[in-house]
């Protein structure tokens, strides 16, 4: 039984340089139709499982006006919800007002997600993203005064020309912004963004990890629990645990994936298609071998990893008759302990080249 649900919102006010998600530039036309569409998605895909978290992304939900918003809600009735439902909506600094907050609080969400990416000007022209510190501050503060006391804020490091004094600047004033939960990205360089179409040489390799370490090192006071998440205690994103511990939940909207009854599929990426009602472009069967291939490769992202005794439950089968693991314990590439297999610490920034010695 699925218990999470990801919703995806393609318009956006601009687009980012760095941004490969499904995202159009904002249309009220367009937005209507979208809305109607991703309705009946809904209604003829929907399974009325118990949803204990939804996540509304984009491209940028926060532009959404007062009816669009209300249309949405209203859609999302359609769920049956826990009593302790965790419900994320993502956000832009410059979309946070009290109309879109009380909005938000009316329809019981208690989670926001904030991209803000960097306060570095440098690098905010590289991102095509406009943010300052004051704002953010001024807007975080209006959220805490509306009743939002569970914040993500998303930092983008690795960015071509930035150099470790500008990350730990970014850091800092990140930190003083008090939030629950950060996530930090490495950029990439992805097919279909405008930094590809640019050939933008991306940070080196050194560089990159050096990144990764200081943002550990300087985000100390946060529980690092996956390898791009970090949380104060009791804040780590339920609706993400769902996909690293390789548990079904659905996916609604343009591009959106999801994965039900053991059917892993991606949603078009087609407008055209979509509002046509064609709404899968593809999906995959996984079973066996394959989707003990995706418990490794998403749980092993958990600082924690994955639980021995749950993996045999789940599958009938100890990991290490699973797997031939002699070589990565032995070079301590991978640890077992308290009942747990997971990556060393000090190598989960290669933790790809891990998992490709024995998947």
């Amino acid at each position: 039984m699925a218990k999470a649900v990801y919703i995806h919102i393609p318009f956006c006010r601009h687009i980012c340089s760095y941004c490969d998600f499904c995202k159009f530039i904002y249309n009220e036309k367009w937005l209507a139709v979208y809305l109607d569409t991703l309705k009946q998605e809904i209604t003829d895909r929907y399974l009325d499982d118990e949803i204990a978290t939804i996540y509304i992304g984009g491209g940028t939900p926060s532009i959404l006006n007062k009816k669009e918003l209300n249309y949405l809600f209203d859609i999302i009735k359609i769920f049956k919800t826990t009593t302790d439902l965790e419900f994320t909506f993502e956000c832009n600094i410059e979309d946070i007002n009290i109309e879109l907050l009380d909005i938000l609080k009316k329809n019981k969400v208690n989670r926001l997600s904030i991209g803000i990416e960097s306060f570095n000007p440098k690098n905010l022209k590289i991102l095509n993203r406009q943010v300052t510190f004051k704002e953010a501050l001024e807007k975080i503060a209006l959220c805490r005064q509306k009743g939002f006391n569970n914040i993500n804020g998303d930092l983008i490091y690795a960015i071509p020309g930035e150099s470790i004094k500008d990350l730990k600047q970014d850091i800092n004033l990140f930190k003083k912004l008090k939030l629950e939960h950060i996530s930090a990205y490495s950029l990439m360089i992805l097919e279909h963004t405008k930094l590809k179409v640019l050939d933008t040489t991306p940070i080196d390799e050194e560089t990159d990890y050096l990144m990764f370490k200081t943002i550990e090192k300087k985000l100390n006071k946060y529980h690092h629990y996956e390898i791009s998440n970090y949380a104060l205690n009791g804040y780590e994103s339920h609706h993400n645990l769902t996909y690293w511990l390789n548990e079904e939940y659905y996916g609604f909207g343009l591009g959106a994936a999801g994965y039900i009854l053991d059917v892993r599929y991606e949603n078009t990426k087609n407008l055209k298609k979509y509002l046509l009602k064609e709404y899968i472009d593809n999906e995959q069967i996984v079973k066996g071998k394959e989707k003990m291939d995706y418990e490794l490769m998403l749980g092993l992202r958990l600082k924690e990893g994955i639980n021995l005794d749950k993996f045999h439950k789940k599958y009938g089968l100890d990991i290490k008759k699973a797997y031939d693991l002699t070589n990565v314990l032995k070079n301590k590439d991978l640890i077992i302990k308290n009942g747990y297999i997971f990556i060393n610490p000090g190598k989960i920034y290669v933790m790809n080249e891990i998992l490709l010695k024995f998947l």
